[in-house]
């Protein structure tokens, strides 16, 4: 027996046949308003997207878009600024203080930085470039020693201890 056709072509248990590949997008329910968007599988370009939130920025419109990138690029400095803070409370010494506070900025920094990793998996181009640009930005304001005077020796230090 050859096998089962599945109405579309494909051939299910037969042999030489394949599947088609499966769908890049997918529909996507955007709540009472009657419209549906797509949910993409693959990294796209455009401006009509979902990132985190339902209806944001959707098709808000560019300025919506450019404003939700705006609010990733944030986040993603916000977490590299926080894991320079880290640094600098843990090197300043042993402390239940120090303790209570190192454990509220990870939990802090953990949780802006799934928001990140949530937004991109919108798969929108502009949004994973966002994101990299904003982990750029805040690395080089936070932990590259940039800001450090060169001259005193603060910069070695620096970089040593965030190796």
């Amino acid at each position: 027996m050859q096998g089962m056709g599945d109405g579309d072509g494909n051939s299910m248990g037969g042999t030489g046949t394949s599947m088609s590949p499966p769908p890049s997008t997918m529909p996507m329910s955007m709540g009472n308003h009657g419209h549906s968007m797509m949910m993409h599988m693959t990294f796209f370009w455009g401006k009509d997207t979902l990132i985190l939130f339902p209806s944001w920025p959707g098709n808000s419109g560019i300025g919506m878009y450019l404003l939700s990138l705006l609010f990733i690029f944030f986040l993603a400095a916000v977490a590299e600024t926080l894991t320079a803070f880290s640094n600098r409370v843990s090197q300043s010494g042993s402390t239940t203080s120090n303790a209570v506070i190192l454990t509220a900025i990870h939990a802090l920094k953990m949780g802006v930085l799934y928001l990140v990793m949530l937004a991109v998996m919108s798969f929108n181009v502009g949004v994973f470039l966002a994101t990299l640009a904003g982990h750029a930005v805040g690395f080089f304001l936070g932990r590259s020693g940039f800001f450090l005077r060169q001259g005193t020796g603060d910069l070695e230090a620096h970089t040593r201890t965030n190796k």
